[in-house]
């Protein structure tokens, strides 16, 4: 085969290098829009604020921001864009999901000064989401950080994510995920969550087949799939751990209001009504998790979801909550496993620096502190002495 016909590309033909540039170049700018909506959520998150106001002005914020971008038609067809995963603020033991309603008893929450406060929202251009979340402490401050159990936490869940970036690499298995994350919580007196899941994404998926499960318990394990990382793929990494001792979580009495079609289940619906906020539930959110507030007619979407989510169509994002003074710390990253390296799409945490919170636990595990000071993306130059010193070995 000549040189010539090596590298020539018959024009107009997309070849898989130049798709998955294109498509990560997407990934890239839903995650930056992510960023500096968090960064201003980050600011506002003070004493006296109100938790239904914030998640209202984090959903004004990423349609803002991706309304902003690819606003002329891509090849005649028109870029499909807006939130990925609509804005969160669960506080203290609450584990996620929490994002209420005007009608809602909980709309009056307030942050007040310790609250542990989770943030958790994400972006999308054509699809290609970038979510986040992180946890802050209201009124921590170097000179007066948090501490105990509230600290521990978060410092475990921080610890957790840096150690989950660079396990989270081609050839490595899900379950190393797990029990590195499993050791590092244990060495911070914490749990992870029980039986939390981080998935693969792809277009329009945030919750892929391929799955990483957190602290699992013995039916969990049962049947949950050993899964390699392979290059080119994005994962959306979801590191939840809390005080509480078994880091079993429970429902309690909240209204669900965050929801996703699930796109692999059919089903004709009866009622006029349900149909019609399905229809409306495809329009404005298409495959990506939506709260109630995006649709018309509140009272009318909770009547029309109920069949849908009787049948499979729609599935809750349910709202749950380990026991009473056991905070609960997030981290949530998306990853790229580039032929390069992997490849962060949203951006280190905005609040969280190790001098706000003042923790007496310490990790002592050799090896997980040896990987958490390797870098996420080897060096050229070490790719290269590694691979001379396999072959001199050879």
């Amino acid at each position: 085969m000549s040189e010539q016909t090596k590298t020539e590309k018959p024009e107009g033909i997309k070849t898989e290098e130049t798709t998955a540039a294109a498509d990560f170049t997407k990934y890239k700018l839903a995650g930056e829009i992510t960023n500096n909506v968090m960064k201003k959520l980050v600011e506002l998150c003070v004493e006296g604020a109100k938790v239904l106001e914030l998640c209202v002005e984090g959903d004004k914020l990423l349609e803002a921001g991706t309304g902003a971008v690819f606003n002329k038609p891509v090849k005649g067809v028109k870029v499909a864009k807006g939130i990925a995963f609509p804005t969160c603020v669960s506080v203290n033991n609450t584990v996620s999901h929490f994002s209420p309603l005007e009608s809602d008893p909980s709309s009056s929450q307030t942050l007040a000064k310790g609250d542990v406060v989770k943030l958790h929202l994400g972006a999308h251009i054509d699809g290609f989401a970038a979510v986040s979340a992180e946890t802050l402490v209201i009124g921590a401050s170097a000179a007066e950080p948090a501490t105990g159990p509230k600290a521990d936490a978060v410092a475990a869940a921080w610890t957790a994510a840096e150690a989950a970036m660079r396990l989270v690499k081609v050839g490595n298995k899900n379950w190393a995920v797990t029990e590195a994350v499993g050791k590092i919580a244990a060495a911070f007196g914490c749990k992870p969550v029980e039986g939390m899941l981080s998935c693969q994404q792809t277009q329009n998926v945030i919750d892929g087949k391929k799955r990483i499960i957190l602290n699992p318990s013995e039916e969990q394990k049962k049947g949950f799939e050993t899964v390699t990382f392979l290059e080119n793929e994005v994962w959306g990494i979801d590191i939840l751990v809390t005080a509480a001792e078994d880091g079993k979580a429970r429902l309690e009495e909240s209204r669900t209001t965050i929801y996703q079609k699930d796109s692999t289940v059919t089903y004709q619906l009866k009622m006029k009504t349900s149909r019609a906020v399905f229809s409306e539930v495809q329009k404005k959110a298409g495959a990506f998790p939506f709260n109630i507030r995006c649709l018309e007619d509140e009272k009318r979407s909770r009547l029309g979801l109920q069949e849908a989510v009787q049948h499979g169509l729609v599935k809750p994002y349910e709202i749950i909550y380990t026991p009473a003074n056991t905070p609960v710390a997030a981290f949530h990253f998306t990853i790229a496993l580039l032929p390069g390296g992997p490849s962060m799409i949203t951006s280190p945490p905005v609040w969280y620096k190790p001098e706000l919170v003042k923790t007496e636990k310490t990790l002592e595990d050799g090896e997980l502190k040896e990987l958490l000071t390797k870098p996420l993306r080897e060096s050229k130059k070490a790719k290269k002495a590694a691979k001379a010193g396999e072959e001199a070995k050879a």
